[in-house]
């Protein structure tokens, strides 16, 4: 009997070490870490990058003056002021004092060019706007396409476009295709 009473005091003796405490930092520890996570929670807005709105029209206590920070008389401080871009004060505007040379119109047409020599590597026997987009030569197949006669063609191809310089159209009607002008 003695002998079974050693034996369970001796166990109990023992420590016990929790496998918790082992793992886990000590609580200062765990605290400047969670000060150095970024997370959504702790996010904040770097300083200067908003700014609080200014509440105009409260009177000389809000900290805008009684004016409004407008200042005192005169058109700025109106309500309904407007300045056009360059506006000098009532001074005669620059834009207005230099002389105008010159003319463009509203209603010019805005080509993309293709040059002969570059329809000789389609392979297909009728170009189109959308087989010219396909193959990488213009941008916008609804925009309107033009034909110059920049190099030569080899093959008889109907080509349809816009519009044809004169060389180009010649240089494909002597290759035995025809040129058709698509109208718009």
């Amino acid at each position: 009997m003695r002998d079974k009473k050693a034996v369970k005091k001796a166990v109990a003796k023992i420590p016990v070490v929790k496998k918790a405490a082992i793992s886990r930092p000590p609580k200062k520890a765990r605290e400047k870490l969670a000060l150095n996570l970024v997370s959504l929670h702790n996010l904040k807005r770097p300083f200067g990058s908003h700014k609080k709105r200014k509440h105009l029209g409260r009177g000389p206590s809000s900290g805008h003056g009684k004016t409004s920070t407008r200042g005192s008389k005169g058109q700025t401080s109106r309500a309904g002021r407007h300045f056009y871009l360059g506006f000098e004060g009532g001074q005669s505007p620059l834009i207005r004092k230099m002389p105008k040379r010159g003319f463009v119109s509203n209603f010019k047409k805005v080509y993309q060019i293709i040059n002969l020599g570059d329809l000789n590597r389609i392979k297909e026997t009728t170009i189109t706007p959308a087989v010219l987009k396909a193959s990488g030569l213009i941008g916008n197949d609804s925009a309107l396409i033009k034909i110059l006669g920049n190099g030569s063609i080899k093959n008889a191809v109907t080509v349809q476009a816009h519009a044809f310089s004169k060389r180009a159209s010649s240089e494909i009607t002597g290759a035995g295709g025809k040129a058709e002008i698509i109208n718009v």
